[in-house]
């Protein structure tokens, strides 16, 4: 691991609030969708609005037609410093009942993250800890800056990881997962590339932006229904056994998109040397 890093729960500062929507939505034509938490006065940690706006955000591209790809990323040069301090002063005074409520509300959010069909990539500058470094697990992709930051610190207030814990847990393994939930230690990009929570480290945030414009432009090569198809299949094989049930399962899958629309168009168009319809351009 590179140099120690200055321990994550004194980032979360406070700051004056602006009267601004939390989480912004942008999409281009072509099916590049952009989701931004917009709370950079409180380096767009987490509470209860904000859950709710992802969740309604993340719920709307899971059915909207024609998204290709969604971003997510933070404002003002960081991803998420994890809960919000206000939020956390009042939810102290909760019952069990009314914690488990507010937590159901995380978890569907991330679940609604991770249902979207279309690939999802987390852009990371700045600060990712605890629900932040968790809705980064959730992502298909991550690609961060060379200088950001991450950590599950939770342990440091008596609590636990748990709502993101299913999706870090998949995305860098138990015996990892055991050490850095139990010593809430933070950790650079370098680190968590090695790890397998971010598939790409870059210089700064017009590397990060570059690295944005080259997936969309490559996502615009690949079938949208192939897309979800393969992210259904990967959640649905991995842990299982390698069985005839399996066997016949994946098969199925194979001979199901060799007929399909998208299958067809996809061989026919790679036969005859031409774009196949989802890659050519609006004017070809």
């Amino acid at each position: 691991m590179s140099n120690p890093i200055s321990d994550p729960l004194v980032e979360n500062v406070i700051s004056p609030d602006v009267s601004e929507a939390p989480v912004h939505i942008e999409a281009t034509q072509d099916g590049v969708a952009t989701v931004t938490i917009n709370r950079a006065h409180r380096r767009n940690a987490f509470d209860a609005p904000t859950i709710a706006a992802l969740a309604e955000a993340f719920e709307t591209l899971q059915g909207a037609e024609g998204v290709r790809i969604v971003f997510v990323r933070g404002s003002g040069g960081s991803f998420s410093a994890g809960a919000d301090l206000d939020w956390m002063r009042i939810a102290a005074d909760w019952s069990e009942a009314d914690n488990r409520d507010d937590a159901m509300g995380l978890a569907k959010m991330l679940k609604a993250l991770n249902d979207v069909p279309a690939l999802t990539v987390a852009l990371v500058e700045g600060s990712a800890f605890g629900g932040g470094a968790g809705l980064v697990a959730v992502c298909d992709i991550a690609i961060a800056t060379a200088d950001a930051r991450f950590a599950f610190s939770e342990v440091k207030l008596g609590l636990t990881p748990a709502t993101i814990s299913p999706y870090v847990v998949a995305a860098i393994g138990p015996r990892v997962a055991k050490g850095l939930f139990a010593t809430g230690r933070a950790f650079d990009a370098a680190y968590a590339q090695t790890i397998g929570l971010v598939q790409e480290v870059v210089a700064d945030a017009a590397a990060l932006d570059a690295a944005k414009a080259r997936l969309a432009e490559e996502i615009m090569a690949c079938a949208p229904g192939a897309v979800a198809a393969v992210k259904q299949l990967v959640a649905d094989v991995w842990g299982q056994p390698i069985d005839h049930g399996l066997m016949q399962d994946t098969a199925h899958r194979i001979a199901r998109a060799r007929v399909s629309d998208e299958g067809r168009e996809g061989v026919a168009a790679f036969l005859a040397k031409r774009k196949p319809s989802w890659a050519a351009s609006p004017d070809q």
